[in-house]
């Protein structure tokens, strides 16, 4: 699941005055760390999603959210993202990455470090070839269901033939990219996406120029799709995720970083890791188990209802809810995570546990202060939204996404917080303790919607699936939380946890509010793309100004924290 409207601020320093008792000050340093680099993150990030609204509406326009051919593409062009789940957590985030932390301030840094990129990218593209040879076996593992005709699984096939390389880029992207982080560079991380969207807009666009936009109801006659057809279409995306990488390539050799193919085990540190890779390997093949039944149900599920005639929401429609879901956490709390995760790895290293307390308080903290109403938003405006940011969509399609988003937006919350708190088991080389808490969170999402598909009728499915993605979401975060609490001797709770009620108490009252503005604007029914348009920015607006005034009746000192580094430019620029 690999990142718009005015950007929310960027988290400040921690106060010292505000600081838990017992912990020392952050360096100036430190304080300032957080607030320009989230900054800096945060409008990167904020270009590449406005631009990667325009590459969805242009990707559902050629393909639509519902039918055989979206969802066909949708599993051709996901295996890269779930493949690569599988390297960047169990490899990457779990090795590598400290490792290249540890690299930088190492005597021999710059032979550690070419060692450790020239090994990454030779396993990346021989993992890439093998998985390009395997793919109708990857894909008849997920279109198992009779429901997939021979055709539609074969197209599906082609799809992923297309787009597997990505796999290859989307390692690089991640690699180079916490170089940079580690070099204390975060925009070119943030803004490399928008080459992956300008590509994707170009050829989308062409697509369309040619072919035209796709049926209200999506594609589901296969013979009116052809070769030329899947070539641009897939071409396309893969084309944008060579070029997101290669964005890094030239920020990293204009930050004065120039690199070296060696080869070589000795000296880089990988013996050291070699514990936590099988156990954090293990967590990421049971999350991408859940992953496969859901997907699973979903295409056999749509398949199901399309035989009756009816819109089905399958494997795209939940992608495209997925998309909308993580717009809010991808603009700010994923900033907040990569800034703050390097920092708080280097204080794990040196030992310095109140330091990594401090910081986690901090972004837990300044997480909830954005997430809990974005959630209220999303679950809120979830149709509105859904009409207003895929325009092409008819209302039928409106009608099966936004139950699917309504479902997801109750774990929004527990998403922004379990990101931070999973990347510090990463610095503490804890694969075992994540692979436990993957066992809990697969088996609930599992069973939960296995509970759901026995007890409900097809047309529901995928709101289960959003139910217990969201569901799972919880269970890990908490059980996340126990253990990092052990870990940390205490992790500040009792001031994290009146924040989050703070902000859900202001939240709520926002929600009601924002509801009462939708159905003022008959929100509630089908309508233009102009109108959900003007329900989206009225509802909002009402929401996010009602939640900060309750905020500040509140006394929520956090709030004040995330305004500063705005406040702070506002009062510098020219009169």
């Amino acid at each position: 699941m690999t990142a718009d409207n005015p950007e929310p601020a960027a988290p400040g320093p921690l106060p010292d005055d505000a600081r838990p008792a017992g912990e020392p000050s952050d360096s100036g340093a430190r304080k300032a760390g957080l607030g320009r680099g989230s900054i800096a993150m945060s409008l990167g990030t904020a270009a590449s999603r406005a631009s990667g609204l325009v590459r969805s509406m242009l990707l559902v326009a050629c393909v639509g959210a519902v039918g055989t051919v979206a969802d066909a593409f949708d599993i051709g062009n996901k295996l890269p993202n779930v493949l690569f789940a599988l390297i960047s957590a169990g490899v990457l985030q779990a090795v590598l990455i400290p490792q290249i932390l540890r690299a930088m301030n190492a005597e021999n840094a710059r032979e550690r470090l070419d060692k450790l990129l020239s090994l990454s990218g030779l396993g990346l593209l021989l993992l890439t070839a093998v998985l390009v040879v395997a793919a109708p076996l990857i894909v008849w593992a997920y279109t198992t269901s009779d429901a997939w005709s021979t055709d539609a699984r074969h197209l599906a096939t082609v799809f992923a033939y297309w787009c597997i390389p990505q796999v290859f880029f989307y390692g690089l992207y991640m690699l180079l990219g916490q170089v940079l982080n580690a070099r204390g560079r975060f925009g070119a991380y943030g803004v490399a996406p928008v080459a992956n969207n300008v590509v994707s807009v170009l050829g989308f666009g062409a697509f369309l120029l040619v072919w035209g936009t796709s049926p209200d109801r999506g594609i589901t006659d296969l013979s009116a799709w052809t070769t030329p057809m899947t070539t641009l279409l897939a071409g396309t995306a893969t084309l944008g995720i060579a070029a997101q990488a290669l964005v890094l390539v030239v920020a990293l050799r204009r930050s004065g970083f120039s690199w070296r193919f060696r080869l070589g085990l000795r000296g880089i540190g990988l013996r050291s890791a070699g514990n936590v890779v099988g156990w954090t390997l293990g967590a990421v093949v049971l999350e991408q188990l859940g992953v496969l039944f859901l997907t699973n149900v979903l295409g056999r599920g749509a398949r199901a209802v399309e035989a009756t005639g009816a819109v089905a929401a399958g494997n795209m429609a939940y992608t495209q809810a997925m998309t909308i879901y993580l717009l809010p956490h991808s603009l700010v709390i994923v900033s907040i995570v990569t800034v703050l995760f390097p920092r708080m790895t280097a204080a794990v290293q040196a030992g310095n546990l109140p330091a990594v307390r401090a910081d986690m308080s901090l972004g837990l903290r300044s997480a909830g202060i954005f997430s809990v109403i974005s959630a209220a938003v999303l679950f809120v405006l979830a149709k509105p939204l859904t009409g207003a940011l895929l325009p092409s969509l008819g209302a039928a399609e409106v009608d099966a996404i936004a139950p699917i988003l309504r479902a997801m937006s109750i774990g929004l919350v527990a998403l922004g917080a379990t990101v931070l708190v999973r990347r510090m088991y990463f610095a503490f080389e804890d694969g075992l303790g994540l692979f436990l808490i993957q066992i809990a969170a697969t088996v609930t999402l599992v069973g939960a919607l296995a509970g759901a598909v026995a007890t409900l009728p097809e047309t529901w499915w995928a709101v289960a699936a959003g139910g217990a993605f969201a569901l799972s979401t919880w269970v890990s975060l908490l059980l996340r939380l126990r253990g990092m609490n052990r870990k940390l001797h205490g992790m500040d709770g009792g001031r994290v946890l009146r924040l989050y009620v703070r902000a859900a108490v202001a939240a709520a009252v926002a929600g009601v509010l924002g509801w009462g503005v939708i159905q003022l604007m008959d929100g509630g029914a089908g309508s233009s793309w102009p109108h959900a348009v003007l329900v989206t920015a009225v509802g909002g607006l009402v929401m996010v100004g009602v939640y900060l005034g309750m905020l500040k009746l509140l006394r929520v000192r956090e709030l004040d924290d995330a305004l500063a580094p705005i406040l702070r430019r506002v009062r510098r620029s020219p009169r």
